[in-house]
C-alpha cells in the first residue's frame, strides 16, 4: 500500500486515502458570513429539519437576495443561495437534530448534468448526489407575463449513517463534479427509519411478476396485483425498490402500501388515473417519480389524475417531477383524507380540486417548487365545498399562488404556511376566477402565515398582496368571508389586497379581516383597486414600507373602497397620488404640489362622457360636467389624508371654443366625509380663456381630507363644469 500522498485543493488540504476510496478532509478556509432570511414556525409538521445554504459554512458566492422575475435567487427559499463555481468550493451544513439522510434543493445551468460530493464529518463518502437541469428551466409560453422558469430541483441520498446533532454536512466541488456551478438553495435533513415491512393480509407486486430496479415494465403486475387485491379484500404490498410504471393503473377500493417514501419508488408520469371510482382508495408511504421535463396542459401526467370517489387517503407519498401531484376531476369526490404528504418540483399545481371535490381535507403536505397553485380548490363547473385545508406549508411556487380558493363554498383555510412565492401570485387567494362557480357560503381564513410571499406581477406591473381577493370574473357578493389571526411577514409589496383583475371595477363585499399582524411590509398594509366595502380591524403594522392605505378604484370613475373597522395601529398613511406606483420601501413623500391629482372622485351627476374623475386626471382639455338644467351640483375629492390646504385652482378647457362664463360655487372641506364646514362661501369664479380659464380661491389654511365644490349657477352652459381642480397648501 503506498502511503497517503497530499493534494492542494483550491480551498483545502485533503489526504486521499486510496485503499479506502475516501478522502479526509484537514483544513477548510473560513466561511463567509451571509444575513440568514427569516424563518417562522408555522405549517406542516416534517420529519426533516431544513437549513438554508447561505447560512451555511462556505467559501462559495452567496447569490441575493434578489425579487426579479426569472432571476435565480428569486427562485430561492429566502431568496438567496449559495453558487459554487470551481473545485473545492463547498457548502458545510452542522446538524441541529440527528440525521442519515439528505435531500438538497439545488440549480444546475441549462443543460448540465453531473455529480456533487458529500462529506460527512471530513470524510468524503462514496457515493455523491446526482444532479440534472432536465426538469428545470420551463417554458409556458401561453401564458401572459410567464418568462422562463422553475430553476431548482431536489436530489436526496441516504447518508448510510446514523449522525447526531453537531455532525458537519459538506457538499464540495471535486474533481470529479464537472457541472459547475452548482448552486445550492437549501438541504433538508432527515432521520429516515428502517423499511416497513410486509403487512399480513397482503399481495406484493413482485408476486405478481413487478421486479424491482431492473429497469422493466412493471404495469401489467401491478394491474394484477390490483385486481387480485380487491377481490380478496387485502392490500396491495409494494415493497422497497424502483418500479416502472410507464402505463397508468385505475384504483378503486383497494389499499397501496409501501415500505416508505425513501424505499419504494414508482417511477412514471401518470401513475394512477382514474376516469371514474366509487372510493375508498388508499394510497401509503412510497414515492412517485416521474420524467415530465415539459408543462404540457393537455396531458394528464399527474401521478394521480382523476377521481378518488368517497372517503379515501392519500397520505405519506413523495411526489416529485411530475406536471401535478394530485390533479381530481371526472367525477365527484368526497370526504377525502389527503395528508403527510410531500410534493416538489412539479411543473404545475402540488395539488387541485377541480371541482366537486367535497367536504375533504388536505392537511400536513409540504410542498416546493411548483410550477402554479401549491394548493388549488378550482371549482370548475361544480363548487368544491366544505373542504379544509390545514397546517400545510407551500414554499417558492413559481407561477402562481400558494394556496388558492376560485370560488366554492364553505371552505376554510387554516394554519398554513405560504412562503417565497414568485411571480403572477401571491400567497393566499380568494376570487372569483377561471369561471368558476362564485364564492359562496362563509369562507374561513384563519391563523395563516405569509413569508416574503407576493411579487410583482409583470402585466400589472404592480404588487400583489401576501393575502388577496379578485373579483375578476364576478363581483364578490352574497358570500361571508372571514379573515382572522392572519400572519404577513416581510412582505415583498402589499399586505392584503382588493382587486377586480379584469379592471372592470367589480364590487367587493362581505369581507372582514379581523385580527392581523403584518411584520414589514414593502408598499401597503392595504392595496385597494376597486370599489365596495370591506371592514379591516385589529390589524397591527410594523416596518411599513411606503404608507398604510392604497386606495384607488380602477377605472377611476367608480367609487373607492369602503374601508371600515377599528383597533388597527401603525398603518394610518394613504397613498395619495394614484396615478404612480412607488417603489418597495421607498416611504411616504410629504404631499407637495397638486394634492387633487389623481385622487377619488364623487360627483353628484355627471353627462356621458364626462365623469368626475376627468377633473383631476392632470389633463385640462379633459373635463367633468354634471346633469344639464339642474342645480345645485356636487363634486368632491378625498385626499387620502388629512392635509392643510389654503388654495384652491379651478380650470376649464383652456380652447377659443369656450367663451367666457362665471360659475356660482362654494367650496367646503371636511375631516372626516360626514361633515363639512365652510371655506370660502358662495360666489362667481369668472373663467375667461384669454387669461387661461383659470379662477383661483384662497383662504385661511384649513386642515382637511375632503374637499368639495358646490355649483349653484353657470353663465355659459345650464351644468357645473371642470377641467381640473387643484388643492395646494399655499
Amino acid at each position: 500500500m503506498h502511503p497517503p500522498q497530499l493534494k492542494r485543493l483550491a480551498s483545502a488540504a485533503a489526504v486521499t486515502v486510496a485503499a479506502a476510496g475516501l478522502t479526509v478532509l484537514t483544513s477548510a478556509v473560513p466561511a463567509t458570513a451571509a444575513t440568514c432570511p427569516t424563518s417562522v414556525s408555522a405549517g406542516a409538521s416534517v420529519p426533516f429539519v431544513t437549513q438554508e445554504a447561505e447560512c451555511a459554512a462556505t467559501n462559495g458566492t452567496v447569490i441575493g437576495p434578489d425579487y426579479t422575475q426569472a432571476s435565480l435567487p428569486s427562485e430561492a427559499s429566502g431568496r438567496q443561495a449559495v453558487r459554487l463555481d470551481s473545485q473545492g468550493q463547498y457548502v458545510e451544513f452542522t446538524l441541529t437534530a440527528p440525521a442519515n439522510a439528505v435531500n438538497v434543493h439545488y440549480n444546475l445551468a441549462d443543460g448540465k448534468t453531473g455529480s456533487l460530493s458529500v462529506y460527512v464529518n471530513g470524510t468524503k463518502l462514496g457515493s455523491s448526489l446526482a444532479l440534472t437541469s432536465r426538469y428545470s428551466y420551463i417554458d409556458t409560453s401561453w401564458i401572459p407575463g410567464a418568462k422562463t422558469h422553475h430553476f431548482f430541483d431536489d436530489a436526496r441520498l441516504q447518508l448510510g449513517q446514523n449522525l447526531s446533532a453537531g455532525a458537519k454536512v459538506r457538499l464540495q466541488v471535486d474533481s470529479a463534479d464537472t457541472a459547475a456551478p452548482y448552486t445550492i438553495d437549501l438541504a433538508d435533513f432527515e432521520q429516515v427509519g428502517a423499511a416497513g415491512t410486509r403487512p399480513a393480509n397482503s399481495l406484493s407486486v413482485t408476486d405478481y411478476g413487478a421486479t424491482a430496479n431492473d429497469g422493466s415494465d412493471d404495469t401489467q403486475a401491478f394491474r394484477n396485483a390490483i385486481s387480485a387485491a380487491k377481490s380478496q379484500g387485502k392490500e396491495v404490498w409494494v415493497p422497497p425498490g424502483r418500479f416502472e410504471i410507464p402505463q397508468a393503473l385505475q384504483v378503486d377500493q383497494v389499499t397501496i402500501r409501501g415500505a416508505g417514501n425513501w424505499y419504494s419508488v414508482l417511477h412514471g408520469n401518470n401513475i394512477f388515473n382514474n376516469g371514474s371510482a366509487t372510493g375508498n382508495i388508499k394510497l401509503y408511504d412510497f414515492a412517485v417519480f416521474g420524467d415530465v421535463t415539459e408543462r404540457n396542459d393537455g396531458s394528464p401526467d399527474n401521478a394521480f389524475h382523476g377521481v378518488l370517489g368517497a372517503n379515501s387517503v392519500v397520505s405519506g407519498l413523495w411526489i416529485q417531477n411530475t406536471k401535478c401531484g394530485l390533479w381530481l376531476m371526472s367525477g365527484a369526490s368526497s370526504g377525502l383524507t389527503i395528508s403527510n404528504n410531500r410534493i416538489l418540483d412539479t411543473m404545475a399545481d402540488g395539488i387541485n380540486f377541480d371541482g366537486n371535490v367535497t367536504n375533504s381535507t388536505l392537511s400536513n403536505n409540504y410542498l416546493r417548487n411548483n410550477g402554479d397553485d401549491g394548493l388549488a380548490l378550482w371549482s370548475n363547473g361544480s363548487p368544491d365545498s366544505g373542504n379544509t385545508l390545514s397546517h400545510n406549508t407551500v414554499v417558492q411556487p413559481n407561477l402562481a399562488n400558494g394556496i388558492a380558493l376560485y370560488g366554492g363554498s364553505n371552505n376554510t383555510v387554516t394554519g398554513n404556511l405560504v412562503q417565497d412565492t414568485n411571480a403572477l401570485g401571491g400567497g393566499i387567494l380568494v376570487a372569483n376566477r377561471f369561471n368558476s362557480v362564485p364564492l359562496g357560503g362563509t369562507i374561513t381564513v384563519s391563523d395563516n402565515t405569509t413569508l416574503r410571499a407576493g411579487a410583482l406581477d409583470p402585466n400589472w406591473q404592480f404588487g400583489v398582496g401576501a393575502l388577496w381577493f379578485d373579483a375578476r370574473d364576478t363581483a364578490i357578493t352574497g358570500v361571508s368571508i372571514n379573515v382572522t389571526g392572519l400572519r404577513a411577514i416581510e412582505s415583498p409589496y402589499e399586505a392584503i389586497q382588493f382587486i377586480d383583475g379584469n379592471g372592470a371595477g367589480k364590487t367587493i363585499q362581505g369581507i372582514t379581516v379581523n385580527g392581523a399582524t403584518v411584520s414589514g411590509v414593502g408598499t401597503f398594509v392595504v392595496q385597494a383597486q376597486t370599489t365596495g366595502s370591506v371592514t379591516v380591524s385589529n390589524v397591527t403594522a410594523t416596518g411599513v414600507g411606503v404608507t398604510g392605505t392604497y386606495n384607488c378604484p380602477y377605472p377611476s370613475s367608480i367609487p373607492p373602497l369602503t374601508i371600515g373597522g377599528s383597533g388597527n395601529s401603525g398603518w394610518s398613511g394613504t397613498w395619495l397620488d394614484c396615478s404612480s406606483w412607488p417603489a418597495p420601501n421607498s416611504g411616504n413623500p410629504q404631499p407637495t404640489g397638486n394634492f387633487a391629482k389623481g385622487r377619488p372622485v364623487t360627483v353628484s351627476s355627471s353627462t356621458g362622457g364626462y365623469p368626475g374623475p376627468n377633473a383631476v386626471d392632470g389633463n385640462a382639455s379633459t373635463y367633468w360636467e354634471s346633469a344639464n338644467g339642474s342645480f345645485p351640483q356636487t363634486f368632491t375629492v378625498d385626499l387620502g389624508t388629512a392635509l392643510s390646504v389654503s388654495r384652491v385652482v379651478l380650470k376649464l378647457p383652456p380652447s377659443s371654443d369656450w367663451g367666457t362664463r362665471t360659475q356660482t360655487l362654494s367650496i367646503s372641506g371636511s375631516a372626516d366625509g360626514s361633515s363639512y364646514g365652510t371655506l370660502v362661501g358662495s360666489r362667481g369664479f369668472t373663467f375667461d380663456p384669454a387669461s387661461g380659464n383659470t379662477a383661483t380661491a384662497t383662504f385661511g389654511a384649513a386642515t382637511i381630507r375632503y374637499l368639495r365644490l358646490t355649483f349653484t349657477a353657470n353663465t355659459g352652459w345650464p351644468a357645473a363644469q371642470a377641467s381640473e381642480v387643484e388643492a395646494y397648501q399655499s
